[in-house]
């Protein structure tokens, strides 16, 4: 099920798994030692779909699916820092119940898709596990270093994440 935002072509789902299989191979040759980092700069974006639907342009939300990768490879923990400066409802939906993923947001609020709530936290097992740093329009450079030496960059520490991922739109 597409919404309204989401236009595709014959191509979409292809090239969609397309995308999502760069995300899950470049984490996978950072498992396996031949690299000791890398990126996967793939369209189209993941970070709104859903676990049941595509949402604003994502079919597949790319990040969501590498990460499971590597907790299904033995990761035992792994965080996403979301840099977008859309909130990503949907790398939040699939892992708001699982301490094994730590998800941080920094996103600017009020901005579509209209979540990612400070308080907004994740659910049963995984509560405290979503971290979500909205911010105002107008952010400068200053800002974020804020937010990420007091709430980011702590956060990650404590957590000791296996594997980082960002997760950045364009």
């Amino acid at each position: 099920m597409l919404d309204p935002d989401t236009f595709t072509s014959p191509e979409s789902w292809e090239i969609a798994q397309l995308a999502a299989g760069a995300a899950v191979q470049a984490t996978r040759l950072v498992l396996e030692g031949q690299v000791s980092r890398s990126a996967a700069l793939v369209r189209p974006p993941g970070h709104h779909a859903l676990p049941d639907r595509a949402m604003g342009f994502c079919l597949l939300n790319n990040v969501a699916v590498a990460a499971a990768d590597a907790i299904a490879r033995g990761v035992p923990r792994v965080a996403i820092v979301d840099i977008d400066v859309h909130h990503g409802n949907g790398t939040q939906a699939m892992f708001e119940t699982d301490p094994h993923v730590l998800y941080v947001s920094t996103h600017q609020w009020p901005c579509y898709p209209g979540t990612g709530a400070a308080d907004d936290t994740g659910r049963g097992a995984g509560e405290g596990f979503t971290v979500n740093v909205p911010l105002p329009p107008g952010c400068t450079d200053v800002d974020y270093d804020f937010a990420f030496e007091r709430v980011v960059v702590p956060v990650l520490l404590a957590f000791e994440p296996g594997l980082l991922f960002v997760s950045a739109g364009f």
